[in-house]
């Protein structure tokens, strides 16, 4: 079957954070007219306010066999940075179950083994992006600090980087002491002994770099319709049909469900089984004495910073609840708990900003990413903590698939149907 055979010429894509809009951006470049629909507004989910790291190097499963240490008391108190409230609910009591089963080593080498390739297209279609218009920045992390009370602390990040390396990941990095974590980034407070500097990696301002991307969208012919909830897609003889709440229907010749933490009401009619799981995060924004070169990272206390001008972003948290509950003042509290000690010359009772955002998240830590039983519809979402890295490249391979007929080799392990 050739290209031409198989080349929608009008693709409907169903969510507009950052894996939704790279995927209709590169199939713009592939000639095919695109229309973005999301129930809020463009970075309205989790694409808002994450902490920006576009770091290939470290994207790992989430399942981890560090999360089962925690154990049940950890994981239920609101100050613990993976928080899982007591629940009946029987799809999250499911996907809590799965979690824990793949959060073994041989789960995680096998995951990351699969994630290796999709990495590698990482910054590349960041490369893209900016190549063809897309203005926002994406930095270079001049400075990339992961800062540690100890020397001993820093271990098991030296050994998750070797694991990575032995999968097959490039990551380069450096260990230093504390003096040097301080002299080359002042953020860190005295607390800091030891750290470790990743290097190779970016970050952005997540807001600014989706609404730009958004803008390019629109510049090149798409249209982007916010405040449309799409309620049910039908897969017809000639193409597709989506229902738009208080809209009607609109007919595409394929559609593209990227949307996020709600993609199980439209992609299960079509065979996809896996849940996808809302695993909030909160982030807030404090004034900075200094400004950092890079990303700010405390790992033993799971609090990721980021510079956005002349404020830091600070971010946190992995809770399993539904992503309408309301943000709960007691997750903040925590991560400014946790990084105070950690952090000099930075205001944490000055804050603004403060939101939480729910990250996608899949019981095995791979995103679902292709086709589904129907060849006409396509998803794209379960990210988890990397929808910002991994956006791009998502969109890259799946715009090619969708556009060839022929699924792209590195979204194998990513089959929506496993």
């Amino acid at each position: 079957m050739s290209s031409q055979d198989t080349t929608p010429s009008k693709v409907a894509v169903v969510g507009a954070g950052m894996v939704g809009l790279s995927t209709a951006w590169f199939l713009q470049e592939h000639g095919v007219e695109v229309e973005v629909f999301d129930r809020e507004g463009v970075a309205a989910g989790s694409s808002w306010g994450n902490a920006g790291w576009i770091t290939p190097g470290i994207s790992t499963p989430l399942p981890d066999p560090a999360v089962l240490s925690y154990g049940i008391k950890a994981v239920i108190s609101p100050a613990s940075p993976v928080y899982v409230p007591v629940t009946t609910d029987p799809r999250l009591l499911k996907f809590l179950a799965a979690f824990t089963r793949n959060s073994t080593m041989r789960r995680w080498s096998r995951s990351m083994r699969a994630l290796v390739p999709i990495n590698g297209h990482a910054l590349p279609a960041f490369d893209d992006l900016a190549a063809g218009g897309v203005s926002a920045p994406a930095h270079e992390a001049h400075s990339f600090i992961a800062g540690y009370e100890t020397r001993a602390e820093t271990e098991f990040l030296l050994t998750e980087l070797q694991h990575i390396a032995e999968s097959g990941q490039d990551v380069g990095f450096e260990e230093l002491t504390g003096e040097q974590v301080r002299e080359a980034e002042p953020t860190f407070s005295e607390r800091i002994g030891a750290g470790i500097r990743l290097l190779g990696q970016r970050y952005l301002n997540p807001g600014e770099y989706v609404a730009a991307l958004a803008d390019s969208v629109r510049a090149r012919g798409g249209k982007i319709h916010e405040g449309s909830r799409v309620t049910g897609v039908t897969d017809e003889r000639t193409g597709v049909r989506l229902a738009i709440a208080q809209s009607g229907t609109q007919a595409f010749g394929h559609v593209v469900i990227a949307s996020g933490t709600w993609l199980d009401e439209l992609a299960r009619p079509f065979g996809v089984r896996m849940h996808v799981q809302a695993g909030r995060g909160y982030s807030f924004s404090v004034p900075i004495e200094h400004t950092p070169k890079g990303p700010v990272y405390l790992p033993s206390q799971r609090v990721a910073c980021t510079p956005l001008g002349d404020r830091l972003r600070v971010a946190g948290m992995m809770e399993f609840r539904p992503p309408e509950a309301p943000l709960d003042e007691r997750r903040i509290d925590a991560i400014v708990d946790a990084s105070r000690p950690y952090l000099s010359g930075v205001d944490l009772d000055d804050r603004q900003d403060e939101w939480v955002g729910s990250r996608p998240c899949t019981s095995d830590g791979l995103p679902l990413i292709g086709a589904t039983t129907s060849r006409r519809v396509h998803v794209a979402g379960g990210h988890g903590m990397w929808g910002m890295t991994l956006g791009p490249a998502t969109g890259r391979l799946l715009a090619g698939s969708i556009v060839t007929g022929r699924p792209a080799p590195e979204l194998t392990p990513f089959d929506p149907l496993r």
